[in-house]
């Protein structure tokens, strides 16, 4: 009777190792991609993605592998899939098409993008280049006159809708535009990302976050022609942490409510991260003509190198500074805190707080600054308009009113 039992069970066993396969891998190469970094292998990385969705698997993995380089023309991966987690692997490097032509009729807004995918994981050892030169030569920015200048270009990787994700251990560079959107995501996690491009690259933000919760981004490296990190409307809950920025403008909240829009951006928790050579550190930028809330954020433990504006807040933010008229209306902020800030500045006005004089800011405290300038014995100033709030041990100062 006992060895029936122990049949029994162990028949039990077989039965559900049977029933739970395990993972699935989908590698491009079985797909007809050469990896010779020449000709388009876009229809098998699509022909990859579309099995590894469809897989009868709890885990599927698309591979793409080291030692080869992938040639891709702008792609869509479309979830929802059957599979409860799925993982992108990229340890070979993967770039653009040089060409501009290629997004004849396509969004010139992206590249290569995720939709509507739970539990996807990205990430690998290898490399994704934007070859973005090719964009920056054409852009209205700094080509206004150019004959077909444009002032959209795509973004090299875009998360839309993609809940309880990771993007992880990925070396990202030269994007067209912004390198990396996380749009309308819950629980998407950043880790170990390295992001670089020239510093003269238009638009080239690091990591936007649009219309999120619950995102996380930390220990990465990150220095581009514009944000190393910004972040959008209607997000909240974000703890960016233990980022190198360096060059761009800084890690920045906004700009916010730009055509009027009604804003919430609420629980942002920025720390123990350092700036070298940006045109900002800590920033909140918001429009007049926006109407809302930006509130309950913390700056903490940070530190600045040669930062031209280490903390501002422009609650008066216009394309052309000094061209546009005072609104009444405007996006309130209030409930921010700056604890434990060091470093040097290399402009005169190390804290520079400008806010609305018909919705001030409110609720803002600085605790525990110091601030010096590059230039030995020259003296910083800090500036504060229509703010209230409290500041203690800080330098320079005084700059609060009660």
């Amino acid at each position: 009777m006992e060895e029936m039992l122990a049949l029994l069970f162990i028949l039990g066993l077989v039965t559900n190792l049977t029933a739970w396969p395990g993972v699935d891998d989908f590698d491009v190469f079985d797909y007809g991609a050469t990896g010779v970094g020449q000709t388009d292998d876009s229809q098998a990385f699509v022909d990859a993605w579309r099995d590894a969705c469809k897989a009868e698997t709890p885990s599927a993995r698309v591979i793409v592998p080291e030692g080869s380089t992938f040639l891709l023309k702008p792609l869509m991966f479309h979830g929802p899939c059957k599979p409860q987690i799925i993982h992108f692997i990229i340890s070979g490097t993967i770039i653009a098409s040089g060409s501009p032509g290629t997004w004849k009729n396509l969004d010139l807004s992206q590249w290569i993008a995720f939709q509507n995918v739970t539990r996807l994981n990205v990430y690998g050892s290898g490399l994704i280049d934007g070859q973005g030169k090719h964009w920056w030569d054409r852009s209205c920015r700094y080509h206004p006159d150019q004959e077909g200048c444009t002032t959209l270009a795509p973004t090299v990787l875009k998360f839309l809708s993609c809940n309880e994700g990771t993007l992880s251990n990925i070396d990202i560079v030269n994007s067209p535009q912004t390198h990396v959107l996380i749009s309308d995501s819950k629980g998407f996690n950043v880790n170990n990302v390295m992001i670089q491009s020239p510093q003269d690259s238009p638009n080239t933000d690091g990591i936007h976050i649009h219309s999120s919760h619950t995102i996380k981004i930390t220990n990465s490296v990150i220095g581009t022609g514009d944000d190393c990190i910004s972040i959008g409307d209607y997000s909240s809950n974000i703890d960016i942490s233990n980022i190198e920025c360096g060059p761009g403008h800084g890690i920045s909240i906004g700009s916010l409510g730009r055509d009027g829009d009604m804003v919430l951006v609420e629980n942002i928790h920025i720390r123990d991260s350092s700036f070298k050579g940006t045109t900002n550190g800590a920033r909140i930028k918001t429009w007049q003509v926006g109407r809302g809330n930006v509130r309950h954020v913390i700056f903490e433990n940070l530190v600045f190198d040669t930062v031209d504006n280490p903390i501002i807040i422009d609650q008066n933010y216009c394309d052309v500074p000094g061209t546009c008229k005072e609104q009444k209306s405007g996006v309130k902020i209030s409930d921010v805190a700056y604890k434990n800030l060091y470093g040097t500045s290399s402009t005169n006005i190390a804290i520079n707080l400008d806010c609305s004089r018909f919705v001030p800011c409110s609720g803002i405290s600085l605790e525990n600054i110091r601030l010096s300038s590059i230039k030995p014995g020259k003296s910083l100033s800090a500036n504060c308009i229509n703010v209230q709030g409290t500041e203690v041990g800080v330098n320079p100062g005084s700059c609060l009113r009660n």
